[in-house]
């Protein structure tokens, strides 16, 4: 009787099962593998990556349970394992272990982009997976070369190794993928020329190999591919001329060639190119004027960049009437000309547009319809006139010829110019010096100068007592030990050039890599302009990338031009700290006399001052803004490293120039602190610093007594405060100016930010930030500590550290501490958090004095009061400057509000 239940309950549950797999295969989902080979390979690919459990589980159906494995009839067909994690012993020795993949037969898909695979691409891969049709290896780590065999996977359709360590040449035998539609090789190390072979790629749509060290010309083969939408090149080592032959392209609708070395101007046979939206020739060395009529038949432009190359002559008027432009850049040029004939339509479709006209030769009067531009920079070049009303928070006009407009040129600079053109200049609408002053009478004479003479030695005389009174007051206060005291009392370094100087230890092998210096000429093409990133105030950058395919920075310092200690600075600084968010320093070479070569890890997307705008790669839109996700992450990375700088290292290091050029990038958009050749030690007190508190002298300006930044990790914050303002509202440039312009400017924005009125600060926001409710609120909390590191006097800023907490929490700035009834539901820990942070500024707020000028008329705000007292800013602050803001910043808790730290 047993047996027959157990031969009952055996068929009942084949023919479950049967019937299991035939509604499984009936939904539409993927029967059992049905070759052992392939399910071999998949275990073994499991093993040899290290794949965990729980997406791979080794108990069931692949083709139905495990993560990325696709199947049709039985057999793989596609697999991806792009976001899958390793096991821990898989992430100790990770490797480009993919055997198992030869068992795949079937295999068109293989994606394992983000996926580590530390390794060469095998050779095998183009010899036996030839039904593959998509090979998506996107930043995988990979090195070496690209094998040749590659060219041999004949169905192939798509072929992404971007964003690799990949070197060598790319292989001409990729030419004979005839069914290839993506081509992306960008963000490598290869090197050679751009092969010909790649005009076979007939069905060609996106060809990218941005981002490399490919040198020659550009194929004028590559003109005859029928179906390419995008060209991308930029960031080479390219010389030549531009293709005529290009302009046959008629689909394309993106070409980027910047940052390389092409020549020759820009060919009037483009004007084929009807589908282009997005142009970008930017960073070369072209020359001669734009061809005329060239921008008619473009007109589905939406980006131009022409900026940093010899161009002359004057702009086309159909620039200025295109449809779609959303970024025009024609800056560092040589075009000239007036805008007296601008056509009018130009009023009504600018009102998006960023323009960059600086760095050229234009001149004349300022058309009225720039005002409507939202960003527009014409600085550096010769306008004269009024200006006619362009906001300052949309426009940059220094270095120019214009009237009531701070730093403008020099009366010789404007009117040599204008002379050189046969043309008269304003003379900043002030009369002659003759008509303004006329001589006295001669019986005036002697009593004028009996005047001057007395006022002189009155004020000498006024200057001895005040000093002697100084002086005694000092003599008193150190009689008494009641001199101020900073937060780190230190000195000042004083590094000199070769061997240490006494009182400094620098263990040179602690200090990366010793390399030869034929290696780092090797390495940048013998420091070849092409690779010349920039002229930085302590040596010269250059790109460079070594054997292995690392990718640097060298930076040359000829100690014949730049301060013979410079280079020890930041050796020193290495020797002493350490920390990942300062940028990683790889090694140096220190074996010539007079030339010294520091070497540091390349970071892929630049400093601030490049990344907060850049033109986006993609067909949808031609500009890109940084999302405010990725502007908070910069943010506090920022803050970050001035809290490990001010508060982590003994004797406390102040950097002295932070600004957005300052402030590099990884491929991550992670922060590395950079330009570190101004690091010194925090300055004790002084005399001259007590007496420059004593007599109340202005500390805006934040240089120490020889011009020098101040070396006080409060100036530190105020630049950090100035970044952070850059961030919130987009303005370029205003964290690495001091110049009266950019005080004025913080002048026109502060009033915007309250910490009782969120709406105020949409006043001022970058218009390309999309934020919601709560990312808004984020944003208000960021200008509101930007405001607070911006005060005028150095003791009341906040510690870096407190910036730090303030930024990784935002919403506590503007949500719970923002009433004084509210409750602080935290724990001790965020109590005690609180109530340092909070104790940090409990006098600070009334320290602020409301900024001249905010209640100016015509400043896009009203007084939020009904009736309002006279004089009533945003928010209805008090704008008088006798007035003081009152907790107007962090509004300070109530005291029964915060959790005490030694409370429980």
């Amino acid at each position: 009787m047993d047996l027959q239940k157990t031969v009952l309950l055996r068929f009942v549950a084949s023919f479950f099962l049967l019937w299991l797999e035939y509604a499984v295969g009936q939904s539409g989902e993927s029967p059992a593998l049905a070759l052992v080979a392939e399910r071999a390979g998949l275990f073994a690919l499991r093993s040899s990556l290290g794949l965990r459990s729980r997406d791979w589980p080794r108990k069931a159906e692949p083709c139905s349970f495990w993560v990325g494995v696709r199947c049709s009839d039985g057999r793989v067909v596609g697999l991806d394992i792009s976001g899958l994690r390793r096991t821990r012993l898989g992430r100790i020795n990770p490797q480009f272990a993919v055997d198992g993949l030869a068992n795949l037969t079937l295999l068109s898909s293989f994606n394992a982009s983000g996926f580590a695979l530390p390794g060469a691409i095998p050779d095998w891969l183009g010899q036996r997976l030839l039904s593959l049709r998509v090979l998506d290896l996107r930043s995988a780590s990979i090195v070496g070369s690209i094998p040749a065999s590659v060219g041999s996977l004949q169905n192939l359709t798509s072929l992404y190794l971007s964003g690799n360590a990949l070197t060598g040449a790319v292989p001409g035998t990729l030419g004979q993928l005839e069914s290839l539609s993506v081509l992306d090789l960008s963000r490598n190390s290869l090197t050679g020329s751009i092969p010909f072979e790649l005009s076979g790629l007939r069905r060609l749509v996106v060809l990218n190999l941005s981002v490399n060290f490919l040198s020659g010309g550009i194929p004028p083969s590559l003109g005859t591919l029928p179906n390419l939408t995008t060209l991308i090149l930029a960031n080479n080592s390219l010389l030549g001329s531009i293709p005529a032959q290009l302009g046959d392209l008629s689909l394309l609708v993106e070409l980027n060639v910047g940052f390389n070395s092409l020549s020759g101007p820009l060919p009037a046979d483009l004007v084929g190119l009807k589908n282009l939206q997005s142009l970008d020739v930017g960073n070369n060395v072209l020359s001669g004027p734009l061809p005329e009529n060239f921008f008619y038949s473009l007109t589905q432009l939406q980006s131009i960049m022409l900026g940093r190359n010899s161009f002359t002559g004057a702009l086309p008027n159909a620039i200025w009437v295109l449809p779609n432009l959303q970024l025009f850049d024609v800056s560092f040029n040589n075009f000239t000309g007036t805008f007296t004939n601008l056509p009018t339509s130009v009023s009504s479709n600018v009102t998006s547009r960023l323009f960059n006209l600086s760095h050229n030769l234009f001149y004349g009067s300022l058309p009225s319809q720039f005002s409507n531009f939202r960003v527009i920079d014409l600085s550096s070049n010769y306008f004269e006139g009024r200006n006619l009303g362009v906001s300052r928070l949309n426009a940059s006009f220094d270095e120019n010829c214009l009237q009531d407009t701070l730093n403008q040129r020099s009366l010789n600079d404007c009117v040599s110019f204008y002379t050189s053109r046969g043309l008269n200049f304003d003379g900043f609408g002030v009369p002659a010096p003759e008509a303004i002053q006329p001589p006295p009478p001669p019986g005036k004479k002697n009593r004028n100068l009996k005047y001057i003479l007395g006022g002189v030695f009155g004020g000498l005389a006024f200057i001895v007592i005040l000093v002697v009174l100084v002086v005694l007051f000092l003599r008193r206060r150190e009689r008494e030990g009641s001199t101020d005291q900073r937060e780190v009392q230190t000195h000042p370094v004083s590094l000199g050039s070769g061997p240490p100087p006494s009182g400094i230890n620098i263990n040179f092998s602690t200090l990366g890599e010793s390399f030869t210096y034929e290696q780092l000429v090797k390495a940048t093409a013998d420091f070849g302009e092409w690779n010349l990133i920039k002229h930085g105030h302590s040596g010269d950058l250059y790109r460079g990338v070594l054997e292995n395919g690392s990718q640097i920075v060298v930076k040359r310092i000829d100690l014949r031009r730049f301060k013979k200690d410079v280079y020890m600075v930041e050796l020193d600084l290495f020797s002493r700290a350490s920390h990942t968010r300062l940028v990683p320093l790889l090694g140096h070479c220190l074996e010539h006399e007079n030339e010294k070569l520091l070497v540091y890890k390349y970071m892929l997307n630049g400093d601030l001052s490049n990344a907060l705008y850049k033109k986006n790669n993609s067909e949808e839109e031609g500009l890109q803004s940084l999302d405010w996700i990725t502007r908070l992450k910069i943010a506090t990375g920022a803050a970050e490293a001035l809290s490990y700088l001010h508060h982590e290292c003994s004797p406390s290091f102040v950097h002295r120039d932070v600004q957005a050029s300052s402030i590099l990038l990884d491929d991550k958009f992670e922060v590395r602190l950079g330009s570190l050749s101004e690091v010194c030690t925090q300055e004790g007190d002084s005399h001259q610093n007590v007496i420059s508190r004593f007599l109340r002298l202005p500390q805006t300006s934040e240089q120490g007594l020889s011009g020098s930044p101040s070396a006080s990790c409060a100036y530190d914050v105020y630049c950090l405060g100035k970044v952070l303002l850059e961030l919130v509202t987009g303005k370029l440039g205003i964290s690495g100016s001091n110049d009266a312009s950019t005080n004025e400017w913080l002048e026109d924005v502060l009033p915007y930010i309250n910490a009782y009125e969120k709406e105020l600060v949409t006043k001022i926001v970058d218009p390309s930030l999309i934020v919601d409710e709560d990312l808004l609120e984020e944003v208000w909390a960021m200008a509101i500590v930007a405001k607070t590191c911006l005060n005028p006097r150095p003791t009341k800023r906040p510690l870096a550290r407190y910036i730090l907490k303030a930024l990784e929490n935002p919403l506590k700035v503007v949500r719970e501490e923002t009433t004084s009834s509210a409750r602080l539901r935290t724990t001790s820990s965020r109590g005690s958090w609180n109530a340092a942070f909070f104790g940090s500024w409990r006098h600070s707020s009334s320290d602020i004095v409301a900024l001249p000028g905010s209640n100016r008329e015509g400043g896009g705000f009203k007084p939020s009061g009904g009736g309002g007292s006279q004089g009533n800013g945003p928010g209805g602050e008090m704008s008088s400057s006798h007035k003081r803001l009152s907790k107007e910043i962090f509004p300070e808790p109530a005291a029964q509000d915060i959790e005490r730290p030694d409370e429980d």
